[in-house]
This record gives C-alpha cells, structure tokens and sequence, in this order.
C-alpha cells in the first residue's frame, strides 16, 4: 500500500513537470509565439498548476494543507507570463484561496484567513495585480466615517475587512485591490464639501411668507426615516426675501421651487392689468365677466374673518378706457385660464382690402316723323280742321300757337312753340279768307353711355364697414298755400316740403377670412342716380340699382356679382283714322315714333388679404401714387394767368421705415418659464412706457 502511495505521488510529480515544460515559453516551437503561453486545464488538481505557474513565472510557493481544489481554466488565445500570473490569482479568488505575497515567496491560503496576513499595499502600481491582497487607510473630510460602514458594508465580502475610527475619521479596508479602488471611488463621491452658506432670494411678485409656508408645509409631509437634515427656510418680510440655510442639493431645489412660485401670476395679490393691444377693453371686459363670474354664495375665511373676493370665488372684470387695460381679481386658477383666452383674442387681425367695379354701357336711339294739320277762318281763330299728335319732342301751344305766334312776331313764343329736331311750316294765315297750316317735325337722335366706378374699401376680417360717394338731391314732398287777411289786405302764403334723398354709390360689406385664401363677403350695394326728364312725372325721378348677396371669392380673385343685359324697343303710330292708312299720302296724316335703348351693366368685386403691415402699405403705395400721377397728368405747370404759382397736387409718400425694436417688449429674466398656452401669447406683466 505504502508503494503504490509512493508510486502514485512520482507519477503526479512527472506529469507536473511534464505539464511545466509544455507551458515554459518556446516549448511548443513554432506553434506559438516567442514568449506566450496558452494554458487549458479541466479538472485539474490545482496544485498541479501552482507547479505550472512557479516553473513559468519563477515564483516559490507556500501552500496551506487546505488548499485543494479541482480547477478548470480554458483559454483560446495566448498570453504574456505576467498575463498568466493574473490569471491564476483569479482562479485563487474563485475557488476562495488567497495569494499573500512574503519576502520572496507566495503563501496560498484559504481567504478566510486574509485578513490576519499583510497583503501587497506596499507594493507599486505596476507590480500589484487586480486579486491582490491590500488593506487601505482612507481618511474622511467632510462626513463622519462611522456613518459610511453601514453604506460599504454589503459591498464587502465575508473575508474582507472595513472598520471606522470615529477619533481620528478614518476607514480601514482590508480587501482585494479591485475592490478596494471602487470603495475609494465611491466614498470620494459620498465626501463632498456639503457647505451650508445662506441664500437670499429676493421676491419680484410673491410673499416672502406665503412661499415659505408653502415650503414649510411641503417639507413636513415629505419627511423620511434615514433622510438628510432638510434646508433651512426663513421669510424676511421686511425686505420681501426667503434666506435658505442647508445642504448645497437641497437648496438648489429650493431655489427652483421658489422661482417656480414667484411668477407674475400672484402680481398684485389676487389683482391683474392686462394692457390690450388690439382688443377693445371695453368691450372684452363685459364677455369675460360674464364667462367666469361664479354663482354662489360666499365663503367664511379662516378665523372667521371675511374672505378676500378672489378666495370666494368672485370674478371682477373692469375696463380702464384711457389706458385700453382690463383689472380683473380672480382665483389664481381662474386667473390663468382668463389670460389664456385673452391671449387668443387680442391678436392683430388681418384686413381685407375690396375693390368693387361697376361697369354699364347703354345705347338709346330714337327716331320721329309727324305732321300736323289746322285749316280755319282768318288767322285761325276759329279752327275748323285740325290734327294734333303728341309728339314728344314738340314745343308748347301747338299748331295753332305756332301761327299765333309768328303772325305776331314775338320770338320767344315762336322759340317756344318750335320743338327738337327739323320743324317745318307750311300754310297760309290772314286775317280775312281761309286760313291753313301744317307743321312737319322730324327728330333722330343717339346716345351712349359708359359708366366706370371702382370704389375702394379696407376694413378689418369680420368688421362690417361702408363706403357713400353721392349727392344730397332735394325732392318736393308736399305744398301748401295759406290765404288770409292782414290789416285789411289779402295775403298769400305758399310753402313747399322738401326732403333730400341721398344719389349716388353706397357700398356695405362684411368680410370673413376663411382658414385658406379665402373670404366671405357679406355685400350690400345700391347705385342711383338722376334720371332724364320723363313726361307725366310730377318731379326729378331716379334710377336705383341694388345688389345685397353673399359670395366666397378667393384672395386677389375677381368674382361677378350681378348685372343687367336689357333691351328695350318702342315703337308707337298716331294717326288719322282712314287717312293715316293711306300708302303714302297717309304719312301726311300720322306720326311714327320708334326708340330702342339697350342696357349692359354689370358689378364686379375683387377681394385682396392685408396680412401684414408690408402688404397693407404695398397696396396703399400703389393706390396713392395713382391718384398722384393722375393730378400731375391733368395739372402739368405752373397755374395760368399766375406766374409763380404752382397748382396743387398731394405730396410723394414718403418710403416705409424699416422696423424698430420696441424696448418695452424685452425683460431680463433669469427664473425658469412658466408653462403658457401655445399660440400668439403676449407678455401680460408689460406696462406702458412713460
């Protein structure tokens, strides 16, 4: 039995040798690289490669009896002698063996018996592998070391060592060098200079108290078992500040959280003035008041005192019309949802530049022919034959007060008598015998008429505007004669009524903007105007053309509204009965008429968007150096008859100022923004400028 022990333990011996040689650098020859090694191992006692690691590195050993262990190490790739060694600390550190370096030999030993030994914290960084054995001092600054053992604790294992010395604040760490740098990083973090200077934040819009019993009562119900003393907080009211006392961390906190409420929403306790800018105050004031006023009754303030209007729920909404503000006390809730809406309605709008064009042409022609016969006694006082047609263009007293008229000399009556047109008179009057006459009138005649009217308005979207370009034409109503005695005479009093009508263009619309490029018009248009004399009317007459639609029309876009095609023909005969029929001699005994008129009118509107100033002042540009250019065709020079003098004509526009920064519109403000609607939102905290 003793030989076979003796046996077995020679065989062991040779196969580590065996093993050694295999692995001492260029034993392999040219299979591997001049001084690596590539070590593979399966269960392998590992005394067997403590053998291997002493013959490659040259190191002596000391092992402990209880250092057995099958090991297993597999590697694919080869490695440098060093290399090597740190790899087989590895294996020690898993199995649970230490290497505890001793002069110039290597003590392998269970790793429960660590940290009685000196480990390699002497050694260099270079000589010192990652699995060494080190115990470390590390002095603590800022927080006391006896509170850092229970955090490190977990972090170090069973054989390892961490003890504190409250006198002088150091820890003591007995573990491997991996480890042991970690433990230092992580305490380097955790010993930070935790100052505890004092803060003063001066408030711009809250109460130094209120924010710091918000603070208060915040901090107690987020106090924790184990949490870090909590800052300091103190309100100065005197000077309207909150002074922080505490750790650096917490007082950043606090810092933010007191910017955070010191916003301008509390500006003048429950009390606002919003500075409109395109909105009428007045106006608005009504509708949010009657959006946000609360019905109900009020509410007890603590200690039963009154409550403020703003903790009951009451909205106020009142308008400042010299200024165009609205002062409004609100719930800070409330508060906020009004300065929402606000900032959705005062905006700029945008306008609607509309042209409208009017256009009618008319042709009337008319053509007359009659004759009129009278055959009586001596200068026709007692007609025994006459014929009378009413020709319209004829003048007054007829036939017969024609030849009156001519026997007697008078021109005016003769001017009188004698109607458009060609009159000719043939006959015979005397003032004895048989007296005759005949009056032959003929009238053709042609007019044209071309009207061309583009008036022009700019209005706002959804503001209803009017434009009036006319006369005031009076018109008889009613007339009245008083007769009556006065001191014994007869006196007559006649007056007339008169009322005066508006002739002329008027134009009214409403234009609403869709969301695209285009609008809506709401028209109302009338063109009147006098009319030529017509017979039978009692007084002037007009003609009136009216137009009340509503039309989408897109920008810049000419769209038709309405119009007139018309024709009108007339054709009228007066005539003797039997002669008048007769072929050709009846023409002696009739009077033809014929009239044809024709009408084209039509109404033609052109909406254009003013998005912007630029584009308002583009159009008005063009529209004024039109009106210049026309004044100066027309009115070329200086005024005739007066040297020296130059006629009148509007003055050049002078060319848009390029825009300018308004210094009211920028403030420095270094707190964290508050959360606002998105949109077009205004800064509402903005007072005018002196």
């Amino acid at each position: 039995m003793g030989k076979a022990s003796r046996w077995h333990g020679v065989v062991n011996r040779l196969a580590a040798l065996a093993l050694a040689l295999s692995l001492v650098p260029g034993a392999s020859g040219a299979q591997q690289p001049q001084g690596s090694i590539t070590p593979n191992y399966k269960d392998a006692d590992i005394r067997q490669v403590i053998e291997a690691v002493g013959a490659v590195t040259g190191k002596n050993f000391i092992l402990d009896p209880r250092v057995k262990a099958q090991v297993t190490m597999l590697s694919s790739t080869p490695m440098t002698p060093e290399a090597f060694y740190e790899a087989f600390l590895s294996i020690l550190s898993v199995y649970g063996f230490v290497a505890v370096p001793s002069g110039n030999l290597v003590k392998i030993l269970p790793d429960a018996n660590a940290r009685q030994v000196p480990g390699a914290e002497l050694a260099a960084g270079g000589g010192r592998a990652a699995d060494d054995l080190v115990t470390r001092i590390i002095a603590v600054k800022n927080v006391g070391a006896a509170q850092l053992v229970p955090i490190l604790r977990p972090l170090i294992p069973q054989y390892g060592h961490l003890a504190a010395h409250p006198a002088s604040n150091i820890l003591i760490i007995s573990d491997r060098a991996s480890n042991v740098e970690r433990l230092q990083r992580i305490i380097e973090r955790i010993d930070t200079d935790s100052t505890s200077d004092i803060e003063v934040i001066r408030l711009e819009n809250a109460s130094a108290a209120e924010v710091v019993r918000v603070i208060t009562t915040l901090g107690q119900g987020a106090k924790t078992e184990g949490a870090a003393p909590p800052a300091t907080v103190v309100a100065d009211e005197r000077t309207n500040s909150v002074l922080l006392s505490g750790d650096r961390n917490e007082r950043l906190r606090l810092r933010t959280l007191v910017a955070h409420l010191d916003t301008p929403l509390q500006e003048g306790g429950d009390t606002r003035v919003r500075y409109l800018r395109y909105a009428e105050a007045k106006g608005l004031a009504t509708k949010l008041q009657a959006q946000y006023q609360k019905q109900g009754g009020a509410a007890a303030a603590p200690g039963g005192a009154a409550a403020a209007p703003a903790e009951r729920g009451e909205v106020s909404i009142w308008a400042d019309d010299n200024t165009n503000a609205l002062i409004i006390t609100a719930p800070p809730k409330t508060m906020k949802a009004m300065m929402a809406v606000i900032d959705k309605v005062d905006i700029r709008r945008m306008q609607v530049l509309v042209e409208s064009l009017i256009v009618e042409v008319s042709a009337d022609k008319a053509s007359e022919l009659g004759v009129n016969w009278a055959v009586g006694d001596s200068n026709l006082k007692n007609a025994v034959g006459v014929t009378r047609f009413d020709l319209p263009n004829t003048g007054g007293g007829g036939l017969v007060g024609l030849a009156g008229a001519v026997k007697s000399g008078d021109a005016t009556a003769i001017g009188s008598a004698i109607g458009k047109g060609l009159n000719l008179a043939v006959g015979r009057v005397s003032d004895s015998g048989t007296s005759f006459a005949a009056l032959i009138n003929a009238l053709a005649s042609d007019a044209n008429t071309n009207i061309v009217g583009t008036p022009v308005l700019v209005t706002m979207d959804n503001e209803e505007a009017e434009i009036k370009v006319g006369q005031e034409v009076p018109f008889v109503t009613g007339q009245f004669t008083n007769t009556g005695a006065t001191s014994g005479t007869t006196s007559v009093n006649p007056f007339q009524t008169i009322q005066r009508q508006q002739v002329g263009l008027t134009l009214k619309l409403t234009p609403q903007i869709n969301e695209g490029d285009a609008v809506l018009l709401k028209i109302e248009q009338v063109l009147s105007a006098l009319a030529a004399s017509v017979r039978g009317a009692a007084d002037l007459v007009t003609t009136n053309r009216s137009i009340t639609t509503s039309v989408i029309v897109e920008d810049g876009g000419t769209l038709v509204l309405g119009g007139l095609i018309q024709d009108d023909l007339t054709e009228k005969q007066q005539r003797v009965p039997i002669l008048g029929s007769i072929p050709l001699l009846g023409q002696l005994f009739r009077v033809d008429s014929t009239t044809k008129k024709k009408t084209n009118l039509m109404v033609f509107i052109k909406p254009t968007i003013l998005r912007d100033d630029a584009q308002a002042a583009f159009e008005t540009n063009a529209k004024y150096n039109y009106v210049r250019n026309q004044q100066l065709a027309m009115n070329p020079g200086h005024v005739r008859l007066m040297p020296g003098e130059a006629r009148l004509t509007v003055p050049p526009i002078a060319p848009a100022a390029p825009p300018t920064l308004d210094l009211r519109q920028l403030r420095l403000d270094t707190r964290p923004p508050a959360a606002e609607p998105a949109g077009d939102a205004h800064d509402s905290s903005r007072q005018p400028a002196p």
